[in-house]
């Protein structure tokens, strides 16, 4: 991951609906969720979330299917685990008793995180 796609992605993390729409992804796997379940379980109005859904899939955190009339959201692992390996790479390298294993901490589909 470049430095601007990591600038992206936190960014877009940085709000708490967004990163609250991103966590509920995360949660619902690679199976996703449907737009208006997303907004019926944060109890966000269509607009509201369809800005947020927007925000999220132009940091590349968040692909959409359309399904006909509808849209089903899932987050994006690769993208999501490449951030994690962003932020984490040379986690402690300059300690001689390491806090962290870096990649320990990265979820994979199905993974149950």
């Amino acid at each position: 991951m470049e430095t601007n796609d990591a600038i992206a992605a936190l960014t877009a993390l940085g709000h708490a609906k967004r990163l609250a729409i991103f966590r509920l992804l995360v949660v619902a796997g690679p199976v996703g969720r449907m737009a208006g379940d997303i907004g019926d379980e944060l109890g966000m109005p269509g607009a509201t979330l369809s800005f947020h859904l927007k925000e999220l899939a132009n940091a590349g955190l968040i692909t959409a299917e359309p399904q006909g009339r509808f849209v089903c959201y899932r987050a994006a692992f690769d993208a999501m685990n490449g951030l994690i390996a962003y932020l984490t790479y040379n986690c402690c390298a300059g300690s001689t008793g390491a806090a962290c294993t870096p990649g320990s901490a990265i979820c994979q589909p199905g993974d149950g995180c």
